[in-house]
């Protein structure tokens, strides 16, 4: 094998292994919101620079603010089960140490207490970022594309409360 083949093939192999390490970062985080695991989800995010935006939300430019409301909404209420569904990834390599990802997310949630399920889809566009050998989210941007909530009573039916709600910030393509 010539030496540019050989350089080329493990050109190719490096880009799998990062898509690869971006992809299980990513499910790192899913599984650290639905175990309730504020520590787990904070070493998902580096550690400055970092912003966080999700419709429904203020921003954040820091990881702290971001655990410290999912510690709030979700660690502290063990009523609330979550479940996030990431799908359908789209890794795109920018750099020897950057990426954008396009994720789909279905989300649901179910709040005993209150006898509600939610269900959710929406679309994360991340940046990523290599530092010191691994992967970091740098950005991540979630914007809801439907949603529905149900109550359900003692007898097991199910009421729809709301349906349909729309993204309130469409993405805007990057030339």
């Amino acid at each position: 094998m010539a030496i540019d083949d050989l350089a080329r093939l493990e050109q190719r192999l490096r880009a799998l292994e990062d898509i690869h390490a971006i992809q299980e970062l990513k499910a790192r985080y899913f599984r650290s919101c639905d175990r309730k695991q504020p520590d787990q989800m904070r070493d998902c995010f580096l550690p400055e620079g970092v912003v966080i935006e999700a419709d429904g939300f203020p921003p954040f430019k820091d990881r702290e603010g971001w655990v410290q409301l999912f510690t709030q909404l979700a660690v502290n209420n063990p009523n609330v089960m979550d479940m996030h569904h990431g799908q359908n990834p789209q890794i795109t390599l920018t750099g020897p140490d950057t990426a954008r990802g396009l994720w789909d997310l279905h989300f649901s949630q179910i709040n005993v207490k209150e006898r509600t399920v939610v269900e959710m889809a929406g679309e994360y566009r991340d940046e990523y970022l290599r530092r010191d050998g691994r992967w970091w989210i740098k950005s991540s941007v979630f914007r809801q594309t439907s949603f529905q909530m149900r109550k359900v009573d003692e007898q097991g039916r199910s009421t729809v409360l709301a349906l349909g709600k729309p993204p309130t910030t469409p993405f805007i393509e990057n030339a």
